[in-house]
């Protein structure tokens, strides 16, 4: 076909009856394409620049782009193939167009513009977060209205709209949309590609197939982001069994118990498939404890490693007192995989973090340990802990919950306490919570109360001043609202202002206090798992008869607790999959690290990688930024260590093993 047949089959199209439909489709493609060169561009030090791969990513992309304008069009398609010739360009045909195009132009607009700030925070399409962001509409409205100016967004989406009217009046589409008398027949020529296209498109297109490279960059720039979000919703939670790789499930639970097992440890059941262990302690000691939370607190805020800032003198001072853990990994990107993590001891699951997940009460985790030493267990969060149902999960898990409580009610199942923080308690508020400092103070007066009450107490505190939009109270600290290292500074500030707050107090000097982040601030780079950004500090501090040092050596955040369950001797049974780092022998260290469908094991500069494609990758890790480069050479046992680990815990779930006993 020569470049003048080409000319005149444009022409026909652009001056016909679907002269507006495919000046939509054109538009689209053009802009989607736009986009996906300004997110090039953007992060363009974390994209490995191989022509074949980015050539390759545009053109996944542009069919990504066909499809999902496609299904934005097809009902006009068949509108304009069925309406009766004799009503074309009547006022029922222009207020269908003007209405349908409004609505489109209004989705294409926003769905484009909101990418932009998606991609500013995580260097991804939408997700499975923008997904469970749609149930959370407080927050996230909240959220957007104190970070962005929404009058002008709204302004700028009202002006594209009536822009591209304009134009499209101009360029005469509008015209050639209503004037253009043509035969039934002849609009089915048109209709019918429409409405097979989008057929076809909609079922050989898979989220899929542009995960072809180790770059992450480049994965996501072959994707569209309307298209990413629809496959999100649809797959939010992967079955491990569908979608990983496996083992026989007596390989997988042999090779699993041969690495959990430590030596103050032995098996209580003969079972092949239960891990329950009893663990022997000396010199058993219970203080009250107090695990801290604090949100997005990457490892690199410290000065330990080499932020020079100034951001975090009070954890910086606190650390240098404490055990302070200098090579840590959180499990996850996001908030409920460090509670997880924290709580149940548990690899990061694949797909929707199991705090979220139905049937997830009565779990062996941390609260069954301190429950059996008759510790009452709170969890205080100062925002609605009915967001990502951290409510469900902590009272399911026997916790009292302490929170702002807007009104959503724990499920029926939950029969544990739930406190209200009062409005006459709080200072400052955003839309994820009350500040910091508020929070702490609501820590103190459950554990002034416990004490009161003569009970040990266990509190697992949730931060959430470190997250946008990043506001807090004023006149605390010398740098602007807004800003993420206005927010860490705040953090440190008010977790400073704690602590002093609790040596006032006749419990503290049997008091520790656990001080981890859930996540780093961020994830994105140029490997689809980014270790680095996985790097988190930890301290257990006022441990009672305990010198401060610094562990060295690999941990993972699922260990935290149980190494310190060692530190204060405890004698308890244990189904968690954590492992005392004391107790860990030299070369054993391992963490775990995943990102919702991919999952690893990081051991020995060696990460075994895992996916949703029953694939198995091994990378070497090295330098300070952690990068990877991957191995050809197969090391099986780490595979096989990988395999089961991750197999187990989604089996366990899922069949309900995962329940205290």
């Amino acid at each position: 076909m020569n470049s003048k047949t080409i000319s005149k089959l444009f022409q026909k199209i652009f001056n016909s009856r679907f002269s507006a439909l495919f000046s939509v489709l054109g538009l689209y493609l053009v802009l989607s394409f736009l986009i996906r060169l300004g997110f090039l561009l953007g992060s363009a030090k974390d994209v490995d620049f191989s022509p074949f791969y980015i050539l390759r990513a545009f053109f996944t992309g542009f069919f990504f782009d066909l499809t999902v304008v496609h299904f934005l069009l097809l009902l006009y398609a068949i509108y304009l193939s069925i309406f009766p010739k004799r009503w074309i360009g009547s006022l029922m045909d222009t207020s269908f167009t003007y209405f349908y195009l409004t609505v489109i132009f209004i989705v294409i607009y926003f769905s484009l513009l909101a990418e932009i700030p998606f991609w500013e925070e995580f260097e991804v399409r939408f997700n499975f977060i923008a997904v469970d962001y749609l149930i959370y509409t407080y927050e996230v409205v909240e959220n957007i209205h104190q970070t962005y100016p929404l009058p002008i967004i709204a302004a700028v989406l009202v002006g594209l709209v009536v822009s591209t009217f304009f134009c499209f009046k101009k360029l005469n589409i509008f015209r050639n949309t209503f004037s253009d008398k043509i035969s039934f027949r002849s609009r089915l020529l048109y209709g019918i590609p429409v409405v097979v296209f989008t057929v076809v498109l909609g079922s050989i297109m898979k989220n899929k197939q542009a995960d072809f490279s180790n770059n992450l960059v480049i994965n996501e720039l072959g994707k569209n982001g309307a298209f990413s979000f629809l496959s999100a919703y649809e797959s939010n939670e992967l079955d491990y069994e569908t979608f990983y790789p496996k083992l026989p499930e007596k390989e997988v639970y042999t090779v699993l118990k041969d690495h959990l097992l430590q030596a103050n440890q032995k098996f209580t059941s003969k079972r092949y498939d239960d891990i329950s262990r009893s663990t022997i302690g000396q010199h058993e000691r219970k203080p009250n404890i107090i695990v801290i939370a604090i949100e997005s607190f990457s490892a690199d805020f410290l000065k330990a490693f080499g932020n020079k800032d100034h951001l975090t003198p009070n954890y910086d001072q606190l650390s240098e007192e404490s055990i302070f853990f200098t090579n840590l990994y959180a499990t996850g990107t996001r908030t409920v995989r460090g509670m997880e993590a924290l709580t149940l001891s548990v690899p990061p699951t694949p797909g929707n973090s199991i705090v979220r997940r139905p049937d997830n009460q009565n779990l062996f985790s941390v609260s069954t340990i301190v429950k059996a030493k008759n510790y009452q267990p709170y969890f205080i969060y100062g925002g609605d802990g009915y967001f990502d149902n951290m409510n469900n999960f902590f009272g399911g898990q026997g916790f009292d919950i302490v929170d702002r409580n807007r009104g959503n009610p724990l499920s029926d199942e939950i029969k544990t306490k739930r406190f209200a923080i009062k409005d006459n308690e709080v200072s400052f508020e955003n839309a994820w919570g009350i500040c910091d400092e508020d929070l702490y103070r609501q820590s103190v007066k459950y554990a002034d109360k416990s004490f009161n009450e003569k009970k040990p107490f266990f509190q697992f505190v949730m931060t959430t001043s470190n997250h946008k939009p990043f506001t807090f109270p004023n006149g605390k600290i010398d740098l602007p609202q807004g800003d993420r290292n206005a927010a860490v500074k705040y953090t440190d500030y008010a977790l400073g202002k704690f602590i002093q707050s609790a040596k006032a107090k006749p419990w503290f000097t049997n008091t520790v206090f656990v001080i981890v982040a859930d996540h780093c601030a961020s994830s994105a780079g140029k490997w689809e798992i980014n270790i680095a950004k996985h790097h988190i500090p930890a301290i257990i501090y006022s441990l009672p008869k305990q010198n401060p040092e610094k562990i060295n050596r690999l941990t993972s955040q699922i260990d935290l607790m149980p190494t310190l369950f060692g530190y204060l001797g405890w004698n308890y049974n244990t189904s968690l999959y954590g492992k005392d780092i004391n107790q860990t022998k030299i070369g054993e260290e391992r963490a775990f690290i995943g990102n919702y469908r991919t999952l690893g094991l990081l051991q020995n500069n060696l990460f075994t990688q895992i996916d949703d494609r029953a694939r198995v990758k091994q990378f070497t890790v090295s330098g300070t930024e952690q990068s990877l480069s991957e191995v050809n050479f197969k090391d099986n046992d780490l595979i096989s260590e990988t395999i089961a680990y991750y197999q187990s815990a989604s089996e366990r779930f899922k069949n309900g093993k995962m329940k205290a006993k």
